[in-house]
């Protein structure tokens, strides 16, 4: 089971792994070893998300997430397979963590009376230096 809350578990089934060559580094090891590891966490269908956690997990997740709701995460820093996949672990945990926090709710806030004066004398002293700069026009009166 991984831990990523006090309230929320993800049991390890839940998680499936995919093992491929990884670009970089590594010599002749790098031609031989699956050392890439590929995270698929199914973000849609898991049991252990609670609905708002998961609306905000897909939205943050991105350009990562399929269309059937997969989220798809890959790591290949290192050589060995093993802490590639604790960093892809911990890419999820982090993922999961950010999208447990709740959004601050924006409270709306209006203009005070001093800031709208102050705007609107703004106005008025930006409208006469440009009338000021006009071409006087007289006219002809009979």
């Amino acid at each position: 089971m991984l831990r990523i809350t006090p309230s929320i578990t993800i049991d390890e089934d839940e998680i499936q792994w995919q093992f491929v060559r990884a670009s970089g580094p590594g010599g002749q090891h790098v031609n031989k070893a699956a050392t890439a590891v590929q995270l698929r966490f199914d973000v849609r269908r898991s049991p252990s998300l609670p609905d708002d956690v998961r609306q905000r997990l897909i939205a943050l997740a991105g350009n990562r997430i399929t269309s059937d709701g997969v989220l798809i995460i890959e790591a290949q820093q290192f050589r060995s397979q093993k802490q590639n996949r604790e960093a892809a672990i911990q890419r999820l945990v982090e993922l999961i963590r950010r999208a447990a926090e709740k959004p601050k709710v924006r409270r709306p806030t209006r203009p005070t009376r001093e800031a709208r004066r102050r705007r609107l004398e703004a106005k008025r002293r930006r409208s006469e230096t440009k009338r000021l700069r006009q071409p006087v026009r007289f006219t002809e009166e009979d």
